[in-house]
């Protein structure tokens, strides 16, 4: 069953059409005009537009070009009461599949449907098996060797025909959009967009706006209509990272988005259908946020459909060597310096360390120790896992301090040696910097 418009400004023409393409199991939509019909489309995944080119003092050649310019343009058949060679010319040059001429044959126009229908049917499945190919190429991509990350890597390939949320839980950075990406790449959806956001990075009013959009008038600065993330991804995966974070009023409206597939910008007075797979990740505990009465119970059980728990890198031992070897080679091709490397010492300190920050921490590491030394080769003592302390061992004082203490003191340092600059610092501390403005609102 295929989705058709309709577009004529002839009642009878589109009512006679919509019966007969229903009669055929299709579902057909009707439009009057160039803005009905754009309205449609930009509520509905259409698959075919049939198109009168002369719509009273309008002419259908801009929807054509409008939507040959779409991100995922639907097929068109033309048909006019004044055909002419240089019309037919401009509606193929514009992306038309055909072209028919009033009175319309009922049989010719499904025959010519049927084509167009099957010829996309057999584009769809070629595009289906490049991307499957192309799902598991990233697949592979992903630096993991331990067993738990195998089983994850597996269980991505297993849910490619699933299109059902996924929540992804983990410290910072486990590598939580990594696997979102994964999901994305190896799905149905991996011709539709892929968009990513931070919750935690924008304030309230503007998450609001960014993720369902505003209409023109709707608060101060608000110059134009625009549409949210959710409708620019329309037809693929909308990735929310830190979901944890998110007040209860737009807990509320993201739940109603899942629930119903529609959102209502903000100043909207009606709903925009949306087909959108949304995969979620948090490095906080959901149900201990639900029990604390900060996040939704019903919210959690319309996200958690997939649950997928990324390890931290001290738990995945086996891993670090490789990911210690994959970003050398980054390095080495970023540079042109085929001849970076590490010694065996400096591998050891590497391995043997806990990485807090997880393969975010150990990349920044990496990459900071090669851009601090010119030489090309890096012993232990080259390594810096943290701000170098000002004597030879630990203070006498310091031996008595709480662990929350020493990672205060330690964050201190790293602000002060940085300029106060919290991006950077969370850069090098290997945390987001939602979780270090967190920390230093819980150190005061």
């Amino acid at each position: 069953m295929a989705t058709i418009l309709i577009v004529d400004d002839e009642l009878s023409i589109r009512k006679t059409l919509s019966m007969l393409l229903r009669a055929e199991g299709h579902a057909a939509l009707e439009a009057d005009g160039l803005e009905s019909a754009a309205a449609a489309l930009e509520r509905n995944q259409v698959d075919l537009v049939v198109l009168d080119l002369r719509l009273g003092d309008a002419s259908g050649m801009s929807l054509l070009a409008q939507i040959a310019a779409s991100a995922n343009p639907a097929e068109s058949i033309v048909m006019t009461a004044y055909a002419s060679i240089e019309t037919a010319v401009e509606a193929m040059r514009l992306g038309a599949y055909d072209y028919l001429t009033k009175p319309i044959n009922p049989d010719e126009l499904m025959l010519r449907i049927n084509k167009v229908l099957e010829k996309k049917s057999l584009r769809e499945e070629v595009t289906r098996l490049r991307e499957k190919l192309s799902g598991r190429d990233q697949l592979s991509q992903i630096v993991a060797g331990s067993p738990a990350m195998q089983g994850i890597i597996e269980l991505v390939e297993r849910i490619r025909n699933q299109d059902i949320p996924v929540l992804i839980t983990g410290e910072t950075g486990t590598g939580k959009e990594v696997i979102a990406r994964a999901i994305h790449a190896t799905s149905r959806r991996s011709r539709g967009p892929f968009i990513a956001v931070n919750c935690c990075a924008l304030p309230e009013e503007l998450l609001d706006s960014e993720l369902f959009g505003h209409v023109k008038g709707a608060f101060t600065g608000a110059t134009a209509n625009m549409r949210g993330l959710f409708q620019r991804a329309h037809g693929g995966t909308l990735f929310l990272d830190e979901i944890g974070d998110i007040s209860q009023r737009l807990q509320a409206k993201l739940l109603r988005v899942l629930q119903e597939g529609e959102v209502r910008p903000v100043g909207g007075e009606s709903e925009v259908k949306v087909d959108v797979r949304v995969v979620v990740a948090t490095n906080r505990d959901l149900d201990a946020l639900v029990a604390e009465g900060s996040f939704r119970s019903d919210l959690l059980f319309r996200l958690n459909v997939l649950p997928i728990a990324l390890p931290p890198l001290r738990e995945r031992r086996e891993d670090i060597a490789l990911l210690v070897d994959h970003f050398l080679a980054q390095l080495r091709k970023s540079r042109g310096r085929s001849d970076l490397s590490l010694t065996a010492a400096a591998r050891e300190m590497l391995l043997g360390y806990d990485w807090p920050g997880n393969v975010r921490q150990l990349e920044n590491i990496i990459a900071r120790s090669f851009a601090l030394h010119t030489e090309p080769v890096l012993d232990a003592g080259d390594i810096a896992l943290g701000p170098t302390p000002s004597g030879n061992g630990p203070r006498e004082d310091e031996t008595r301090l709480r662990l929350a203490d020493v990672e205060t003191r330690h964050i201190r340092r790293v602000l002060v040696a940085h300029g106060g600059n919290q991006v950077v610092a969370a850069r090098v501390l290997g945390i987001s910097r939602s979780t270090l403005r967190r920390k230093l609102d819980e150190a005061g």
